[in-house]
């Protein structure tokens, strides 16, 4: 009945595997995990590999990577069961009854969303800082919270559906690196009027990356976000977009675009320190998106 579903890439998933596997067995329903390396490095495939010895566990390793959107949809063909728990590979559980939380409230109409959540101190490797800090700020907050802008709060990392409703959906394969899956997904549910129950059941979040990666991957979201804008017309509910538009409208491109250019040092820096500003980030990202949409009409 339920399907837990977990894209692998470079990670070591044996601590979750096994928990997960620890609380499925516990249930009244049936249940399977599926793991997908896609394409990891040869390291973490000689780690994880020992998981296909698990009863209701299936292990796969593909040779070629398919990317964020296309091998959760492989995972959805695979799944035996009807019920779909999509996460990702760099968190955790922080409660013994994950997996019961999300169970009592199945539904064949609904997807249910459970939320993230980053530790409480600060990571000991500074380098590591800014993207904790971002993510305690801007992506952990309550179910009540979340509720109130169901569709604009729903993100890929920890939620269940019906696997008829996936079906109808599926997510976006032109989209392959890393960024707003999550956002053209919810933009679905939304046309179609899903309801979106979200639960306070989140994952905590451990894959925390380096200052410079997790700009890097910021950038590249936003790459995916101007594609979205140029190809599915997108505009509302992305508060980005919203003020890329506005100050489009206001005939500010140029202006903004040359202070991202003579700050862009300087903002990093601050990001890289030990007392980030997140609005200078969100000044950030709408400096580099006018820069791309620059970079696509040249």
């Amino acid at each position: 009945m339920l399907s837990i579903l977990i894209p692998c890439y470079n990670f070591d998933v044996r601590k979750l595997v096994y928990q997960l596997h620890d609380q499925g067995s516990g249930l009244s329903i049936p249940f399977e995990i599926l793991c997908v390396e896609d394409a990891s490095s040869a390291q973490f495939v000689q780690l994880n590999q020992e998981l296909q010895q698990l009863p209701f566990v299936r292990y796969q390793v593909l040779k070629q990577n398919m990317g964020r959107s296309k091998i959760r949809n492989y995972l959805a063909t695979q799944a035996r069961y009807n019920y779909l728990l999509f996460m990702d590979c760099d968190a955790m559980p922080v409660d013994a009854h994950y997996l019961q939380n999300y169970t009592q409230h199945l539904a064949p109409n609904q997807l249910l969303y459970g939320g993230r959540c980053y530790q409480n101190t600060p990571p000991n490797d500074p380098l590591l800082y800014f993207h904790w800090f971002y993510g305690l700020n801007r992506e952990q907050s309550t179910a009540a919270t979340r509720q109130q802008l169901p569709y604009r709060s729903f993100m890929t990392n920890n939620f269940l559906i019906p696997k008829p409703i996936f079906e109808e959906i599926r997510f976006e394969e032109t989209l392959t690196q890393y960024g707003h899956e999550d956002t053209l997904f919810g933009l679905a549910l939304k046309k179609r009027q899903i309801p979106i129950l979200h639960l306070d059941n989140p994952l905590k979040h451990i894959g925390i990356e380096i200052n410079h990666v997790f700009i890097k991957k910021s950038e590249q979201a936003i790459q995916n976000l101007h594609f979205l804008y140029s190809n599915h017309h997108l505009d509302a509910d992305i508060k980005l977009l919203t003020f890329f538009i506005r100050t489009k409208k206001l005939y500010l491109h140029k202006v903004i675009l040359m202070l991202y250019c003579f700050f862009k040092s300087k903002i990093l820096n601050n990001l890289y320190s030990n007392h980030p500003q997140l609005k200078l980030f969100d000044f950030y990202k709408l400096g580099y998106l006018i820069h791309w949409h620059q970079q696509q009409k040249d």
